[in-house]
């Protein structure tokens, strides 16, 4: 026998959130590299609902261009003027089909913990016992500023009241709305036609349908849950950190579960779609963001950031930053790397200290050790890149690429002006200043002869210590005398 599915899951996101303090709308703050609201769609995507909606009003545009950007499926309701949770449900079955009938669940964008296992729990255990509303509900101890759950004398949901409407004994029920529901649409229709706005803030409260339903006589039951995270809501950023803590906590456990070894989960931050492999050790101070995916057997950190990075089985990033970049099997990385988009690493390559790349491919076996910039360059199979070169890639008007071959060798302190090749099996001597190619088997010297002027810090520097030490030393050692061999000037 197949789940039970919804016909429809209406996610409430028109709201202002004025308590965040934030010129961006709240459902679109993030955690876990997902806006709020994306992960209410992500949840009721889950339940594998016919129809899913959004009901937006504030920064309307922004929300809808976000919420197209997740999921291009979603049908967008407006709210209008009319104020309240009921106002926004009844906006939201208006987008939907007239003739829609069976279970429509409402959910929240600013309650990002929800799981779409939850979900399909409720519209499972609603369809199962024939209930016409059913409220998701949690026993706190301190209920202050939730609706309460009211239940009549059998124990069944008889209404809900909003804190603020509540009566002193209403208030001491720990029992809490969550705000979630399942409703059999007919019933929903109706009852929201009779909702009014006779309450504290003047509003059209969702929460007034259980007390319609129940009178007139149809099922109200509630759907208790003892994962209070999953109720919890985003007013401001504290509760953005905490929400955010929590859901890394789970994240974390998750892969470790999985086979993943996370020294120290407190100072680790994974997002929810980074994928790792098994045998794969993650070290302290490790952000792992966007659509990272670490391979097997690799070990990632300490103080490494990954955005929408590639890492390799058997890799190893030490103290890096890395941005839409890949880094092959077995490659190492780091420390104090910077890998910018488009960076390529092949297999058992090395990035060393201090390096940064940019649109470079640096192929199987190639080394980049150290003190480099390598931008818009394709480094070819075994090369090896000299300490201190520079690719100057940027003529001040237009990027420019550059190669070097196999197994060609790049000395230190070069630095080479794109765009030009250096062939297979070629070597730049050190310190060159490359402008033209070089061809297979050659090296390219391109640098002044040394001259070394005799006497010359005497006369420039009278007086100081470097004078003096100099001076020292002649009177230790024997100078070379005026034919001595060329390269030297007296």
């Amino acid at each position: 026998m197949s789940t039970p599915r919804p016909a429809a899951v209406i996610v409430l996101a028109a709201g202002e959130g004025t308590r965040m303090r934030s010129a961006t709308p709240k459902v679109l703050h993030r955690i876990g590299g997902v806006p709020l609201v994306g992960h209410a769609i992500r949840a009721a995507r889950a339940t594998r609902a016919e129809h899913v909606g959004v009901v937006v009003r504030h920064d309307r545009e922004r929300v809808v261009e976000q919420c197209a950007a997740l999921d291009e499926g979603l049908v967008i309701a407006d709210q209008d003027d009319v104020k309240g949770t009921g106002r926004a449900v009844e906006c939201g079955l208006g987008a939907l089909p007239a003739d829609l009938s069976g279970t429509v669940l409402v959910t929240y964008g600013d309650v990002p913990l929800l799981t779409g296992d939850t979900l399909v729990e409720l519209t499972v255990a609603h369809t199962e016992t024939g209930s016409a509303v059913s409220v998701v509900t949690a026993h706190i101890a301190d209920p202050t500023g939730y609706g309460r759950v009211v239940r009549d004398a059998d124990g069944r949901v008889e209404r809900i009241v909003e804190h603020k409407d509540a009566t002193p004994d209403e208030r001491a029920i720990t029992e809490i709305n969550s705000g979630i529901y399942a409703f059999d649409a007919d019933v929903l229709r109706a009852a929201l036609a009779e909702v009014g706005t006779d309450n504290a803030q003047g509003e059209r409260y969702l929460t007034d349908v259980v007390a319609i339903a129940h009178a007139a006589g149809h099922p109200v039951r509630a759907h208790v849950v003892d994962d209070l995270w999953q109720t919890e809501g985003v007013n401001d950023r504290v509760q953005l950190a905490a929400l955010g803590r929590e859901l890394n906590r789970r994240v974390c456990e998750a892969h470790m579960r999985a086979g993943v070894t996370i020294v120290d989960p407190a100072t680790t931050w994974i997002d929810v779609d980074v994928s790792i492999g098994q045998d794969t050790t993650v070290l302290p101070g490790t952000q792992l963001l966007g659509a990272t995916s670490i391979g097997r057997d690799a070990v990632v950190g300490p103080e490494v950031t990954l955005t929408d990075t590639e890492v390799g089985d058997g890799a190893q990033v030490t103290r890096a930053v890395a941005n839409l970049a890949t880094v092959g099997p077995g490659a190492t990385v780091g420390p104090y790397s910077y890998l910018r988009p488009g960076t390529r690493l092949g297999a058992r390559g090395k990035i060393g200290g201090f390096v940064e790349t940019k649109n470079a491919d640096i192929r199987e076996g190639a080394k980049v050790p150290h003190l480099t910039y390598a931008g818009d360059v394709t480094i070819g199979e075994g090369a090896n890149i000299g300490a201190g070169t520079v690719f100057a890639n940027y003529d001040g008007v237009a990027k420019h690429h550059s190669t070097v071959g196999r197994h060609a060798f790049v000395g230190s302190h070069t630095v080479v002006v794109s765009p030009v090749e250096v062939a297979d099996g070629a070597y730049v001597a050190a310190g060159t200043a490359l402008t033209a190619d070089v061809g297979p088997g050659q090296i390219a010297v391109a640098r002044s002869r040394q001259r070394n002027v005799d006497g010359w810090v005497e006369r420039a520097r009278p007086g100081t210590a470097t004078a003096t030490a100099a001076a020292q030393a002649r009177a230790r050692h024997p100078q070379p005398r005026p034919d001595a061999p060329e390269g030297t000037e007296t």
